[in-house]
């Protein structure tokens, strides 16, 4: 889907777009979950720009493909991505968790063009997904359903019922993104509950798998074009992210789940920010 404003940006210069607009969003509104936004912004611009068939001008297009953000908390640069795609005015992005905001600190569907479901408890997006691939199936449509879980969220039993019950279905139009960025929020995946050899436990419940690094555009799309991996089975795109990505001093950083950035730190990250499409420009 081609939008007249983003035509001649690179992926690169749009990403760094989002990520401006996702250290403003937080600061502004003091709220947590940067680091968590930052890792899969690269996921989030090959999706909206190369893959899913969606259409700003009518939201509700009933051939859509739907995208599910299961991680919900991580919505800033979700929401940033709606509005430079043409969803929602971009002026928007500046009320982000403030009251009487249409954009609240979870993914919200209420009011915001472009969100397919409200979510943010997490374990439940997943099963959502599993549901409207189905639907999709039993009535004949061609659309495909996306879901983004986050890593720590598949410490939820909850996310293992739909793994168990997509393959049954042979829902090979559900395709699973986990953001693998090896962080949550109290502590190291490794440390809380480890969860490898992740892509072999998605591959033994019957699910196609294939992993990426998660900020490499073009592994992004090569694999993103490629679905169904295997007719007749659920794609799962194990994506390797670094959490705070684009933010040096934020990167691979605990610290990062529930801080906000103010003061020198909010200026640093903007100015290094800035600093990389400047070097952009020139080269």
């Amino acid at each position: 889907m081609s939008v007249k404003s983003l035509e001649n940006l690179s992926l690169e210069e749009l990403a760094h777009k989002i990520r401006r607009h996702t250290i403003e969003m937080t600061h502004r509104a003091k709220a947590s979950h940067v680091g968590s936004s930052l890792s899969m912004v690269e996921l989030l611009v090959v999706l909206y720009t190369k893959i899913l068939r969606v259409d700003p001008t009518n939201p509700d297009w009933p051939e859509r493909d739907r995208f599910i953000l299961s991680k919900g908390h991580g919505c800033a640069s979700y929401y940033a991505v709606l509005a430079e795609m043409g969803f929602f005015p971009v002026e928007w992005l500046e009320t982000f968790y403030q009251n009487g905001s249409r954009l609240a600190g979870h993914a919200t569907h209420t009011y915001v063009p472009g969100v397919e479901i409200s979510t943010g408890s997490l374990g439940h997006g997943l099963s959502v997904a599993a549901g409207m691939a189905l639907a999709a199936k039993r009535d004949g449509k061609s659309y495909r359903v996306f879901c983004m879980l986050s890593d720590g969220e598949c410490d939820e039993g909850s996310v293992w019922e739909p793994i168990l019950f997509a393959p049954q279905h042979r829902l090979d139009n559900l395709i699973a993104i986990v953001d693998y960025n090896k962080i949550q929020s109290l502590g190291r995946v490794e440390e809380v509950i480890d969860l490898a050899p992740l892509a072999d436990k998605w591959r033994s419940f019957g699910w196609a798998v294939r992993e990426v690094d998660g900020h490499n555009f073009g592994e992004i799309e090569a694999v993103l074009s490629q679905l169904p991996f295997e007719p007749g089975k659920p794609s799962c795109v194990i994506a390797h992210t670094v959490k705070g990505k684009g933010v040096s001093f934020m990167e691979d950083k605990l610290l990062w789940h529930y801080r906000s950035p103010q003061g020198d730190e909010y200026e640093a990250a903007l100015a290094e920010l800035n600093g990389h499409d400047h070097e952009n420009r020139i080269h």
